[in-house]
């Protein structure tokens, strides 16, 4: 798991040290680029206290949406090899699926196209579907790998995820030594049940989709912070309260199925759950260094927020939405995609309109 663990962060911190070591884009307009856009609606005292709030809602309304999934394993309806389950899966993936395309990368492009850049090379290369491209083909490298890994690590005994003594690729049959030691020995078999086999695959996949959540997440959080905009605040603390939960909804079906220890679910809970607080304060902390419209702001979150595009909507089609409707469940009964599809459709639907206003 070291290697996984280490593999994953690569795509982010290439983008981190492209940007830093990207030379700062000079300000067409530098009146307007290294000064805070300033209205009526613009109060820095009157925009702390609403941080405050979003921090606290924001916090509360992601420790929902992200554990609701794994506190209602126990009702028998929404065990995950229910039909119901599917469906609300195919909602939260959807969910994410829209993030990428209707939140993040707009922003990028945004971002990326602003006046405040140079027209070379900013408004003469498309960088953001370029870092975009490029973050779906690493992230393809990185699920291929670390699923590679763990598949290997998990069929040679070594397991340290592994709840209630299960194994995941072969049948292991206890025996008693003579001076009472018991050891393990190993049949690699093909294992019984589909879920057991695709053990590996859910637990590399929420790992990724938890990165790239936990980028987006800070990113967002960092611009809100460091906004004095109290107009633009009170839209987007319900919006992101919403967003958030939503967006736990389908993190923490993919933990649900990781069938992770109460450890790890708690650690990958509380990543979630406070980046995007954690992101509110530092925008607050770094609000008279950070500007929003400034080169190397525009530069470092587009970039941030394309290569945190692709990893979702990768993970999204591929690994989400794609492993299940190819899936045997989903291939043996069209009435079930049928309702899968809606339910997709309704979880991109409504975040697609929350994009009005986060």
């Amino acid at each position: 798991m070291a290697t996984t663990s280490v593999s994953k962060f690569i795509p982010i911190f290439l983008i981190i040290l492209i940007s830093i070591l990207t030379p700062i884009a000079h300000s067409q307009s530098d009146d307007e680029c290294k000064t805070e856009t300033t209205n009526s609606c613009t109060d820095k005292a009157r925009a702390v206290p609403l941080k405050i709030i979003a921090i606290t809602s924001i916090l509360v309304t992601s420790m929902i949406g992200v554990c609701l999934p794994l506190v209602t394993r126990s009702i028998p309806a929404l065990h995950p090899d229910r039909n119901l389950f599917v469906i609300v899966k195919c909602f939260a993936a959807g969910i994410i699926l829209a993030t990428g395309f209707m939140h993040v990368l707009p922003d990028s492009f945004d971002m990326l196209r602003s006046n405040c850049l140079d027209d070379k090379p900013w408004h003469k290369f498309p960088f953001t579907g370029f870092v975009a491209m490029l973050s779906a083909i690493v992230t393809l490298m990185v699920d291929s790998m670390a699923t590679s890994i763990y598949s290997k690590r998990c069929k040679a005994g070594v397991n340290p995820d592994n709840e209630g003594g299960t194994a995941i690729a072969g049948d292991q049959e206890m025996a008693v030594a003579d001076g009472g030691h018991g050891h393990f020995h190993s049949h690699h078999h093909q294992v019984k049940g589909a879920s057991e086999s695709q053990l590996p695959r859910y637990r590399v996949v929420a790992m990724v989709l938890e990165l790239g959540i936990v980028v987006h997440s800070v990113v967002i959080g960092l611009s809100l912070g460091a906004s004095n905009n109290i107009c633009t605040i009170k839209g987007l603390v319900a919006a992101l309260c919403f967003h958030q939960m939503f967006e736990g909804m389908g993190l923490g079906g993919c933990i649900l199925q990781a069938e992770y220890k109460f450890l790890k679910k708690a650690i990958m809970v509380f990543f979630f759950a406070t980046t995007t607080p954690f992101g509110i304060a530092l925008g607050m902390a770094l609000s008279n260094l950070y500007k929003e419209n400034s080169p190397r702001a525009l530069i470092i979150v587009g970039l941030l927020n394309a290569s945190s595009a692709g990893l979702l909507i990768y993970m999204a089609l591929v690994d989400l939405l794609s492993a299940d409707f190819m899936g045997p469940k989903l291939q043996a009964s069209i009435k079930l995609q049928i309702k899968s599809y809606m339910a997709v459709v309704l979880g991109a639907g409504g975040m697609s309109v929350l994009a009005k206003w986060a």
